[in-house]
């Protein structure tokens, strides 16, 4: 792992990328909350198949994912990888409620290809929340973002058959189609790879 703090003037493009996804969020964020904010990014620097989290420790960590591919996932009583999750760029890598709660996490986060993250850590954003105001609206947005993802996720499972959540994954994911292996994508919907390589067979056959 190569961590390369940011003290330079000027910023690098990963910290630039994150502080204009935070503006997007806090569009009144003032210079000196920016510069409070910057003083805790660091850039992470990952190859592919190394890992952003251990299941199992307290993630010191948030990632915000600049470039890259990470799959989150959990090994069950069988030993079989579960696939729960796929963070794709400009968004967060995090057990979120194990983050905050400061608990192990329970999943993995490994990185399908060369990723590139900014990270603040849960001390900075803890001071943030206590000096400005605007660090605890920005803590309750991401927030509620990982939670309509999981929230998402779970309904799918109660109301959904396993094509339909593959046709959703594909039309909110389409630049993920060819950067997921199946198995893994098998793993995260919930069904047999060869179950969903007759669901892709019979939805080409359609598309004829």
């Amino acid at each position: 792992m190569i961590s390369l703090k940011n003290k330079s003037l000027k910023l690098k493009e990963e910290i630039e990328a994150y502080l204009k996804s935070f503006q997007t969020i806090c569009p009144n964020a003032t210079i000196e909350e920016l510069n409070y904010l910057e003083s805790g990014l660091s850039v992470v620097e990952l190859k592919a198949k190394h890992f952003f989290i251990h299941a199992n420790t307290i993630q010191k960590e948030i990632g915000f994912l600049y470039s890259g591919l990470l799959r989150a996932f959990y090994i069950d009583n069988n030993g079989n990888e579960i696939s729960v999750n796929f963070i794709r760029e400009n968004r967060y890598a995090t057990h979120y409620s194990a983050f905050i709660t400061r608990t192990p996490s329970k999943y993995y986060f490994q990185c399908l290809e060369p990723t590139v993250l900014v990270t603040i850590s849960y001390k900075h954003i803890q001071e943030g929340y206590e000096k400005f105001p605007i660090f605890e609206r920005y803590g309750r947005l991401v927030a509620e973002s990982v939670l309509k993802i999981q929230q998402k996720r779970i309904e799918g499972f109660l109301f959904d058959n396993a094509e339909s959540r593959y046709l959703d994954f594909i039309n909110e994911n389409p630049d993920l189609f060819n950067r997921v292996s199946l198995s893994y994508l098998a793993s995260y919907l919930g069904i047999e790879r060869q179950s969903l390589t007759r669901i892709r067979k019979k939805l080409a056959g359609h598309s004829i």
